[in-house]
């Protein structure tokens, strides 16, 4: 293998290689396009090749502090063997000053979704690793492109944390896009795979406390308004019990979480995920797990 554009994976990684690229590595900009960039968790075990290391995919909310979100996975991925992919999605990519894009997981002829799955094959490349399937966390503006990727994409997924999105992409067939799934077809070139879907663990958490709802009630005059955008209900609460209501109704199990005390707050509700993650990790993995390296 030419090794000119992959991290050495052994016990002779030179001191720049564990500096930069394990534990918390610096920021890189995605090859494919520069305007996005992510940053990583890279556990010691990856240097042993017989090791098993699963992908955690933490995407963050509107104030965009992707490495926050990566520490506070680190410790768990050194214990659970896991690398973190902390992806950077900026407000303001096109110069209009929109916040929102990566949520809707389409911005102009930007595809947020595939930027996501080509950052994963750029890092699958760098370490050599392979990762068919990893877990999805989202909060806040990060919940809502879970919420949406996972409608999506379920056969890329181990598993799927939704975290306290403002807005939900109902899965509902006699709703439009956003609201529902009815054209999804002629928005993404898919169809919704229920069954794959179904195969999914699926987590949705909320703090008990987080009601707040002047960010989130969607007004006439807004960039992303439609008939039907505040039927899910008036608070976070609410509309992620309506979005485990929608799958449930198409036979997809959810483990809901309202987390006590808990506002709107990622390190509340973080402990929860980790527990989730750590749960289908274990079933996942099994007693003996074979190599994916």
């Amino acid at each position: 293998m030419d090794t000119s554009d992959t991290t050495k994976t052994s016990a002779s990684a030179s001191r720049s290689d564990r500096m930069y690229n394990f534990g918390n590595t610096t920021v890189y900009s995605h090859t494919k396009d520069p305007r996005f960039a992510y940053t990583l968790y890279v556990p010691k075990s990856i240097l042993d090749p017989e090791s098993v290391i699963d992908l955690i995919v933490v995407v963050h909310g509107s104030n965009r502090r992707m490495e926050g979100f990566r520490d506070r996975f680190s410790e768990f991925a050194e214990s659970h063997n896991c690398v973190v992919l902390s992806p950077l999605f900026p407000a303001n990519v096109c110069g209009d000053d929109n916040r929102d894009g990566y949520k809707q997981l389409r911005e102009g002829t930007i595809r947020y979704d595939q930027l996501l799955l080509d950052m994963i094959a750029e890092i699958e490349k760098k370490y050599q690793r392979r990762w068919e399937t990893f877990g999805l966390f989202g909060f806040s503006g990060g919940g809502q492109f879970a919420n949406r990727f996972c409608l999506l994409h379920p056969g890329r997924l181990w598993a799927a944390s939704i975290g306290a999105p403002g807005s939900v992409t109902l899965l509902d067939p006699t709703r439009d896009w956003w609201t529902g799934t009815r054209d999804v077809e002629s928005h993404f070139g898919k169809k919704i795979d229920v069954e794959a879907l179904r195969k999914v663990p699926i987590h949705m958490v909320v703090g008990k406390a987080d009601i707040e709802i002047w960010e989130i009630t969607h007004q006439p005059d807004g960039a992303h308004y439609m008939p039907g955008a505040n039927d899910a209900g008036r608070t976070r609460p609410e509309r992620l019990k309506s979005l485990k209501n929608s799958f449930e109704l198409h036979g997809i199990n959810v483990a809901l979480e309202e987390v006590e005390n808990a506002t709107h707050r990622s390190a509340e509700v973080i402990p929860a995920v980790q527990a989730f993650f750590a749960r289908v990790l274990a079933s996942k993995r099994g007693p003996h797990p074979a190599s994916i390296a």
